[in-house]
Parts: C-alpha cells; sequence; structure tokens
C-alpha cells in the first residue's frame, strides 16, 4: 500500500535545524497525552521573537506526573492561563492557544537521542527585558548531529 504525504520531501531539511536559546512564544497547540507513567502536555509553539527565527515552530512536552506538576504550573501561570480554572486546577486544551511567553530552550544527548528541555518561562511582558539581558543566549540554529 502506498500513501501520499504532501511535504514529506522538505521534512529533512526543515527536521536537520535544531533551535536552543531564549524565545518568545505563542502557544499554537496542545494535547494532553496519555501515559501509564508519565502523562504530558504535547505543545507546539510559535517563535514569534528573535525576528530572524519568527518562522520557527518548536514542539515539547511539559510531563503532569506528581514531580513534575511544578513546571506545569510555572508554564501556565507565566503564559497568563485563566486564573480561574487553574484555581479549580483545570487545563482547558482551547483556553492555551495563543498564550504568549518566553521559554529558554536546551537540548540534551541521551544514547544518541536528541531531547528538547523547557529550561525556564517568563511572562510575555518581560521579553525586551531577558532579551537585553542575556545576549549569550542568542538563540541559534545548528544542524543535529
Amino acid at each position: 500500500m502506498k500513501r501520499k504525504f504532501n511535504g514529506l520531501n522538505q521534512a529533512n531539511a526543515s527536521s536537520d535545524q535544531v533551535l536552543d536559546g531564549v524565545f518568545l512564544v505563542k502557544v499554537e497547540r496542545a494535547q494532553y497525552r496519555w501515559h501509564a507513567n508519565k502523562p504530558y502536555y504535547l505543545l507546539r509553539l510559535a517563535v514569534l521573537a528573535p525576528q530572524g527565527l519568527a518562522s520557527h515552530s518548536i514542539t515539547g512536552r511539559i510531563y503532569c506526573t506528581a514531580k513534575a506538576m511544578w513546571k506545569l504550573a510555572w508554564f501556565l501561570r507565566d503564559f497568563g492561563y485563566d486564573n480561574e480554572l487553574l484555581g479549580k486546577e483545570e487545563i482547558d486544551e482551547r483556553a492555551l492557544v495563543n498564550l504568549r511567553g518566553v521559554v529558554k530552550i536546551s537540548r540534551n544527548l541521551l544514547h544518541g537521542n536528541s531531547f528538547l528541555n523547557f529550561d525556564a518561562f517568563a511572562p510575555a511582558d518581560r521579553w525586551e527585558e531577558l532579551w537585553a539581558d542575556n545576549p549569550q543566549n542568542v538563540p541559534r540554529s545548528k544542524v543535529a548531529g
């Protein structure tokens, strides 16, 4: 059986681009994924700044385990998630879309696999301050190896 996938021939070029650094982003999509040991939210973030990388998207996970709940709460708080829903301990995936904030991203290599890490979050209104204070964190694009 053959299947046609539009854009497949361009996938290699974009998948070789690995972004890390500090970014101003907007949530494009959020999906809860159940896993027996580590349930998580799969996030697709659109890069808004720096301007040169504004056409890129970043996909990563935020885990929902008891040990990782602090990071999920940090993300929700700094990206301006609805306080009423947060107070009820509810997450509405539709309410996550279009939230904006700053994220610091790094990559780890483990057993030949590259894993994206969300290292830090901040409210979107702190972008200028964080960008100006951290010139060494200029996001870079590099080839995965």
